[in-house]
């Protein structure tokens, strides 16, 4: 029987917009544990892209369906409408290229589901006005020039972003942890998840 580990506040917020049965992609699948969730709990089918070896190995000892590679490479081996949905779990910070990275998983997926912190939560703000520091993100704590280096924005940033592409936001959740925020969500969520579609 296998045992699942519980999930981080926003991949099981990430893991509810997933329906029962689909056929699923997670790029920066980590150690698959969002994966390993969703096969076992939802029946999904789930395939996974991860650069670290460390997480390949650990996705394949869950049984998981997980290859080695580097998503700035793209999709090409998938064909177009492959998988019901895609999923970018606090990667896209990483990225150099996001315009191509979420046109590659809208052509592949009939739904994006992306997820990164907020560099607009209030602490972000306030510790950058009073320490005149770049603060790290929320509940991501990393110095700014680690490898892989980050790229702040905001979840206001991302939806003016995906305003200006062309690409629609069909849902949009924010967490302050394991809390959801309601209102004022640039402001108080440390965490954006966002259900994405192409515009018809």
């Amino acid at each position: 029987m296998t045992h699942l580990t519980t999930l981080r506040p926003d991949l099981q917020v990430v893991a509810d917009l997933v329906p029962a049965g689909a056929r699923a992609l997670d790029l920066g699948c980590g150690d698959g544990a969002l994966l390993e969730h969703l096969k076992t709990v939802k029946g999904v089918q789930g395939r996974g892209i991860e650069r670290s070896e460390a997480g390949v190995l650990a996705s394949v000892r869950r049984g998981l369906s997980v290859r080695q590679g580097n998503l700035q490479e793209g999709l090409a081996d998938y064909p177009d409408k492959s998988f019901d949905v895609v999923i970018l779990s606090q990667t896209l910070q990483y990225l150099n290229d996001p315009l191509m990275i979420l046109g590659e998983m809208l052509r592949v997926g009939r739904l994006a589901v992306v997820s990164f912190p907020n560099w607009g939560y209030w602490r972000c703000r306030l510790e950058l006005l009073i320490g005149g520091r770049m603060p790290p993100a929320p509940d991501y704590p990393q110095a700014w020039y680690d490898i892989p280096r980050w790229q702040a924005f905001t979840a206001a940033d991302f939806a003016a972003f995906c305003g200006a592409h062309g690409i629609a936001i069909r849902q949009a959740l924010y967490l302050d942890g394991p809390r959801p925020v309601r209102r004022r969500a640039n402001l108080l969520a440390r965490t954006a998840i966002f259900a994405l579609e192409r515009q018809s």
